[in-house]
């Protein structure tokens, strides 16, 4: 079989390569970024496994409890807290401050420097103790006395005599003369609050340990302060709230006088150490007017039998004390000389610190109730004591006059120095 032949077909006239198109401007090339190192990748930390725990088979032993459908709460209003009640208003009387008073001081807390010496016995302490002797002397006679009588014991009891002055210096035996003797008592929080500051600044200035010394209050509306035994410090408490800080410092500052002179405790040791004499000496006076008044009903020669006896007894004291019982006759005189230099001590103490103006004030206060007091009791028709020369010798203060004289040189000014 023959295949057909293939169609011719007409060629197409070559018309050649069409132009090429122009080229386009390339966009300028940009440097590249700097390729930063990357982070190094740390491994990420994975779970721990913890072991499987196995499932309680006792658990499906027990049936679920059913789900209940839950009650849809009401929304909440929430409420704004309440209002309290403003304060009552309480009026209040303007008072002046304490910082305008003159003799007010400004408490600020500095270093302290501490003496080496705490206290001491100056001159008035060291004759108290001598002036107390004669009476020592006859106190240690009648404590003598009983022991040819109780033999050993006797002795005994002279040695625990001796001993028992330690006990002036005894804080419990001191808390015991503060309120049994003195009527003192401790101060109450509050008290103690307004009256520590002030104490601080007195022994701040006077170098000495504030807590040496135990403060006491007296409850007493007159303006008065004591020092006693080995620490006792007291004030009353009309001085506490009525006078200013300075002047409650300048009494403070007074009282701190007696202590670091030695005034407070030779007083008391001589007190205690004659005071076998001084019940001895009474026990005597009583018996003597029982006997006087005995021997009366027998006439005259019943008096005279009387005071030979007496008389024969004093001489033979005065014989085997060579002459001390005399002494103790102008004792009394003796021992108000040394009290009356031992306050004048304890002023000048007070105002070597700073504190002349303020005491010199209070001194003032002082005069002015001795003499308002006079006063009431010639209103009440009473006639006021006055004060003879041998009541003057017999008391223990100066009068107001000395003390203020012997305050002059702290209280005018001291001129500067001069420089060449």
């Amino acid at each position: 079989m023959t295949q057909p032949p293939e169609p011719v077909y007409p060629q197409v006239p070559d018309l050649g390569t069409p132009p090429s198109p122009p080229p386009y401007p390339q966009a300028p090339s940009y440097p590249q970024a700097p390729a930063y190192p990357q982070a190094p990748a740390y491994p990420s930390p994975q779970a721990p496994a913890y072991p499987h725990v196995p499932s309680d088979p006792r658990a499906a032993a027990y049936p679920q409890e059913p789900s209940y459908p839950q009650v849809p709460t009401p929304p909440q209003t929430i409420q704004p807290p309440p209002i309290p009640p403003a304060p009552p208003v309480v009026p209040t009387v303007p008072a002046t401050p304490p910082a305008t008073h003159p003799h007010h001081l400004t408490l600020d807390q500095r270093r302290v420097h501490i003496a080496e010496h705490q206290r001491g016995a100056d001159a008035t302490a060291v004759g108290s103790l001598l002036l107390h002797l004669p009476n020592f002397l006859c106190s240690l006679f009648v404590v003598a006395l009983p022991s040819p009588f109780l033999g050993g014991f006797g002795v005994l009891l002279i040695l625990v005599w001796l001993a028992s002055g330690v006990l002036v210096f005894h804080r419990p035996t001191e808390s015991v003369i503060a309120r049994r003797l003195l009527g003192l008592r401790h101060p109450l929080p509050q008290e103690r609050a307004a009256l520590e500051p002030v104490w601080r600044e007195v022994t701040a200035r006077a170098g000495v340990e504030a807590d040496t010394y135990e403060l006491w209050i007296e409850d007493s509306d007159s303006l008065n302060a004591v020092a006693a035994a080995g620490h006792i410090v007291g004030v009353t408490r009309f001085a506490m709230h009525q006078l200013p800080n300075g002047e409650l410092a300048a009494v403070l500052a007074h009282e701190l006088g007696h202590h670091v002179g030695g005034h407070a405790w030779s007083s008391l040791l001589g007190y205690w150490y004659a005071l076998p004499g001084r019940m001895a000496w009474r026990f005597l006076r009583a018996f003597f007017r029982v006997v006087l008044a005995v021997s009366r009903a027998f006439s005259c020669f019943g008096v005279a039998i009387v005071l030979l006896v007496f008389g024969a007894f004093a001489e033979a004291t005065i014989s085997s004390l060579y002459g001390l019982p005399l002494l103790v006759l102008a004792m009394p005189y003796a021992l108000a000389a040394v009290g009356r230099r031992a306050e004048l001590r304890a002023d000048q103490h007070a105002a070597a610190l700073g504190f002349a103006p303020m005491l010199a004030a209070v001194l003032h206060k002082l005069h002015l109730e001795e003499q308002r007091e006079a006063m009431a009791m010639a209103r009440r028709g009473g006639v006021p004591v006055q004060e003879s020369a041998l009541s003057k010798l017999l008391s223990s203060h100066p009068d107001h006059y000395t003390r203020l004289h012997h305050l002059q040189p702290y209280l005018q000014p001291q001129p500067y120095p001069q420089h060449r």
